[in-house]
């Protein structure tokens, strides 16, 4: 990903219908040494004003699912 790059408004507003809070969903990629495994399972709070999903995962992390970097399915 570009550093400041800023995905345009559709793409948000696409995100946070697919995205919704209280949507579950499962990790496919995230490129973090903090990083839950892959196929760690949580639940959506949103989608902030960069694209990026916010996550509550299983095992008790917050990490941000970050547009165009990372990865994860609505399970």
């Amino acid at each position: 990903m570009i550093v400041g790059f800023k995905p345009s408004e559709q793409v948000i507003d696409t995100l946070r219908k697919n995205f919704k809070a209280g949507t579950r969903v499962e990790l496919v990629r995230m490129d973090d040494p903090l990083a839950p495994p892959i196929g760690s399972r949580g639940t959506v709070r949103g989608v902030d004003d960069i694209g990026n999903i916010l996550v509550s995962w299983d095992n008790g992390s917050r990490l941000n699912v970050i547009y165009g970097e990372d990865s994860c399915r609505v399970v």
